[in-house]
């Protein structure tokens, strides 16, 4: 049953990276405007244009989206979401799905990947990590962001979580910005990515049900960046382990 259940999950792998990659072509087209738009209006094209690509693969690849907690955006203030990360499906799943335009923080060499890199440089600020002076620009980037009346979605914990933990150490770089720019933190806990898409084995596919919950604001005002990291941390640690049956 084991071997089974093993074989079917690999062909359904391949059948998700087809999916995503043919469908990609088909929507490859409506990101070309982006090469026009100015902001804010290009990221908000871009998120919406993701958002049915994202819907359409989901559907085909057997998986289903639920997002709660959408109402802590009503009458909030643009602000920096911090999301966990424990599969390569968070990021195309996270950000057209937030209820508001939002850039994501992510990694400079997927940028050179052919034609989906173009898709995935609109709507982010690349980085290397590698680089100081890569990741001061990109943070001077996310400033820009946030006073373009826009959120910025950071992945605190940097890559992917493949420990038996919650969640990895978190880096510092999204409750400085939050310091330095007086915005809120929205904390957001993906569910079940980590079964539906594993880091190991690769091309192991298994379609469920996504949870995307959106918890109550954190707010900058009198604390530090360690503060907020601790206090963000504890949070997102404990909705983790609380909900994810």
């Amino acid at each position: 049953m084991k071997l089974l259940k093993n074989i079917i999950a690999r062909i359904l792998g391949v059948w998700a990276l087809l999916v995503f990659a043919s469908t990609m072509f088909i929507f490859l087209w409506f990101y070309l405007i982006c090469f026009v738009l100015p902001e804010p209006t290009k990221t908000r094209w871009h998120r919406q244009i993701s958002k049915l690509w994202m819907g359409l693969f989901l559907i085909l690849s057997g998986c289903t989206f639920k997002v709660t907690g959408k109402e802590v955006f009503d009458r909030m203030e643009n602000a920096i979401v911090i999301c966990n990360h424990n599969s390569l499906i968070d990021i195309p799943v996270s950000f057209p799905f937030l209820p508001r335009a939002n850039k994501t923080i992510a990694k400079k060499s997927f940028a050179s990947i052919p034609l989906f890199g173009w898709i995935y440089s609109f709507g982010t600020v690349l980085v290397d990590r590698k680089d100081n002076k890569s990741r001061q620009e990109s943070f001077e980037q996310m400033k820009h962001v946030l006073t373009h009346g826009l959120d910025m979605l950071i992945y605190p914990e940097g890559t992917r979580n493949i420990t038996s933990a919650p969640l990895k150490s978190f880096y510092d770089g999204a409750f400085k910005l939050a310091v330095a720019t007086q915005k809120p933190i929205i904390p957001v806990v993906l569910l079940n990515t980590k079964r539906i898409l594993p880091a190991k084995p690769v091309l192991y596919f298994t379609p469920g049900k996504i949870e995307m919950h959106i918890l109550p604001a954190i707010y900058p005002q009198a604390k530090s960046s360690e503060d907020l990291k601790k206090e963000a941390f504890d949070i997102m640690a404990a909705y983790y382990l609380a909900n994810n049956k």
